[in-house]
């Protein structure tokens, strides 16, 4: 089988295209997700207290002024906690649209099932002759 064959059989296969249409809609649903964290989220946990710890470091070495080029070195432990703190607030609202999300889904297919369909002249006269037998043998 050719290489160009089974390429195009590749995909073209069903699982290909839901895979690239999940990858779209996640983007953009992770846009969804940033901004409402970014915009909605962090104002009101701003709120709270100006926190700021991207700044924060601890100096490792020194800059050495016989060493010509050197420079400070810092552990930039700040900026790790910033984006900790980001991780952990964008999991728990991610965490709750999904429980919402699973909540209406509980609730739209726990609907009650449609009544059923009237029963057909042929049913309703079977019936009749079912009850009528009935009613002669006992």
């Amino acid at each position: 089988m050719g290489i160009v064959k089974e390429f195009k059989e590749f995909a073209l296969k069903g699982n290909v295209l839901d895979l690239a249409v999940g990858v779209i809609i996640g983007g953009a649903f992770g846009g969804i997700v940033t901004s409402l964290i970014k915009d909605l989220v962090m104002p009101v946990v701003g709120l709270a207290g100006k926190v700021n710890f991207a700044d924060a470091s601890i100096l490792l070495r020194s800059k050495d002024k016989e060493i010509a080029g050197s420079e400070d070195i810092f552990l930039n432990y700040g900026s790790f906690i910033t984006v900790l703190i980001n991780f952990l607030i964008m999991a728990f609202v991610l965490f709750l649209v999904i429980k919402l999300f699973n909540e209406a889904r509980r609730r739209f297919d726990a609907q009650p099932p449609a009544t059923p369909p009237a029963p057909t002249r042929e049913e309703v006269l079977l019936t009749e002759i079912r009850d009528l037998l009935a009613r002669k043998q006992g």
